[in-house]
């Protein structure tokens, strides 16, 4: 069953617990009233996981801290964030989305007040856990959110506006972190504790302006169990990911029992959820055609996503030789490519009520603008470069947003919540991985590179010729001929890494050609059940 809406009706106050009312609807001028506090809270979590990036030499230089930390202060947050993703879901789908996210927000801003007043390395990773559990928040609850108070057909149009926020988050977060720590009235704790006026402001519009509904069906019980068995599976696997190959190797008893580990708690998982009442991750939506396939798409989307972005960073100004502000402003292209496509595709997809097509145009152009990158080398123009990645942002503007349209308009809107979260929680989760593999095959080349380059002009082996130790080298203090060595190494060793993300993203399209296509709905549907298989 589906429910329309008079487009008249006055939002409602949160409904009592358990209420199975149908959700209130919004003006065009409610909605943007909403969004308003919605999207600074996606500002300042996006701003906040790439804002470390630029100032983290400085801030580990402040602190005293060894290489294992200086891994940990990201992998903290990226642990913690993409593990709780799935919770924050499951609970907005159990009890009131505006509280949750409230409840979020708060959890991040004391969590960046004191990793801003950290007085030790140990302490800053901890803070930073916690920040992270509070960036899963806004991550899962956006997403839920929106698909609670604005149904699918119009929805296209508004998700344009998270896809422009994130853009524009993700250009700035590096050139706010630079900027920071090169300012000595100002020093790296602000990047931290700037993120608080921020979402203090976002609770504030949030809490004047967002009512939601709750809607369950009978009393709310939280899977503990399936929610403690994917935290660890996840969590072994993302720790093992860091630190394979660097602490311990691959064939170790630390892989056998991490990698064991993550099997049995995953096997266990799914056996809990069979059974549990209301499951972290619903199986029968997580099984669906639409669903299995748009999680399977998001994942070689975040792969591509998250590792292009890192390592495109680290050649411009390992190889370039440019400083981290400039190499954040090279950035720009790619970001333009998805503020681009966010806004003008998700008005066509409201207009048309269609999302299929644009979904696959967008897997297509993702990959092949992952293809042209593959050809980027040391000398490659940088007019050039930025073509490339901006057809890189379109591809990614077109499927970002759009895939978790796609699971929602699938869905009951009592499932929404799991349903964004589940997809929101693959795609970070494929960009770890993204990220630590492609970083493994980044570096290995990179060595290769280097020491052939040495070998062929005769110059005796040094540090530089390791890739993982040429990171913390002053490529200013070598030898002229052996700093060209590792520079145009690093430049040419990026090609293969873009190559890998083509042919991951290639998947995606496969994926996208067998998912049902489906009319966006005008109203929320109500159903026990998803509407499509």
């Amino acid at each position: 069953m589906t429910t329309s809406l008079p487009s008249n009706a006055v939002p409602d106050p949160d409904q009592a617990a358990g209420t199975a009312a149908a959700p209130p609807s919004y003006t065009h001028r409610q909605i943007l009233q909403i969004l308003s506090g919605l999207l600074v809270a996606m500002f300042v979590s996006n701003v906040a996981g790439t804002i470390v990036g630029n100032a983290l030499p400085v801030i580990t230089a402040k602190l005293g801290s060894t290489q294992s930390q200086y891994t940990w202060i990201v992998t903290a947050t990226l642990l913690s964030s993409t593990a709780s993703t799935p919770i924050w879901g499951k609970l907005a789908d159990l009890y009131n989305k505006k509280n949750l996210l409230l409840i979020g927000l708060g959890v991040f801003i004391v969590g960046s007040a004191a990793a801003g007043a950290a007085g030790s390395t140990d302490f800053l990773i901890a803070a930073r856990a916690f920040q992270g559990i509070g960036l899963g928040a806004m991550m899962a609850l956006v997403q839920a959110i929106m698909g609670s108070v604005i149904p699918p057909r119009q929805r296209g149009r508004y998700m344009a506006y998270t896809g422009a926020t994130v853009a524009i988050a993700t250009v700035v977060g590096p050139l706010v972190g630079g900027f920071i720590v090169d300012q000595s009235w100002l020093g790296w704790r602000w990047c931290f504790w700037s993120a608080v006026p921020f979402a203090l402001i976002a609770m504030a519009i949030l809490q004047l302006r967002l009512q939601t509904p709750t809607l369950r069906r009978g009393p709310a019980k939280v899977d503990w169990l399936g929610a403690s068995l994917v935290t660890v599976a996840v969590s072994d696997l993302l720790i093992w990911l860091s630190f394979a190959d660097k602490s311990f190797p691959y064939a170790s008893w630390q892989t056998a029992v991490m990698l064991g580990t993550t099997v049995i708690a995953t096997v266990l998982f799914i056996l809990v959820e069979a059974k549990a009442a209301q499951p972290i991750l619903p199986l029968p939506i997580i099984c669906q055609r639409t669903t299995a396939l748009a999680i399977l798409a998001s994942i070689a989307v975040g792969i591509g996503m998250f590792g292009s972005s890192v390592f495109l960073g680290q050649y411009y100004q390992i190889a370039r030789g440019y400083s981290p502000t400039t190499a954040g402003l090279m950035m720009v292209p790619m970001m333009a490519g998805v503020l681009i496509s966010s806004v003008f595709i998700g008005r066509w997809v409201s207009r048309l009520g269609q999302w299929k097509p644009f979904v696959l145009a967008g897997a297509i152009i993702l990959t092949v603008g992952f293809g042209l990158m593959a050809t980027i080398g040391h000398s490659t123009p940088l007019w050039l470069i930025g073509l490339y990645s901006a057809v890189a942002g379109l591809g990614l503007g077109m499927t970002m947003q759009n895939l978790v349209l796609a699971v929602q308009n699938n869905v009951s809107v009592r499932d929404v919540g799991a349903a964004s979260a589940a997809v929101t929680f693959f795609r970070s989760l494929g960009g770890t991985i993204g990220i630590q593999i492609l970083g493994t095959v980044y570096a290995n080349q990179v060595t290769t590179l280097t020491r052939t380059r040495l070998a062929s002009l005769q110059l005796p082996a040094s540090p530089a010729s390791n890739a993982s130790d040429s990171l913390s080298l002053d490529l200013s203090r070598l030898p002229a001929p052996v700093a060209a060595a590792v520079r145009s190494s690093y430049g040419d060793a990026i090609g293969l890494l873009f190559l890998i993300a083509a042919a991951v993203c290639a998947l995606s399209i496969i994926c996208v050609v067998f998912m049902r296509p489906t009319k966006l709905r005008n109203s929320f549907n109500l159903d026990n059940a998803a509407s499509g298989r």
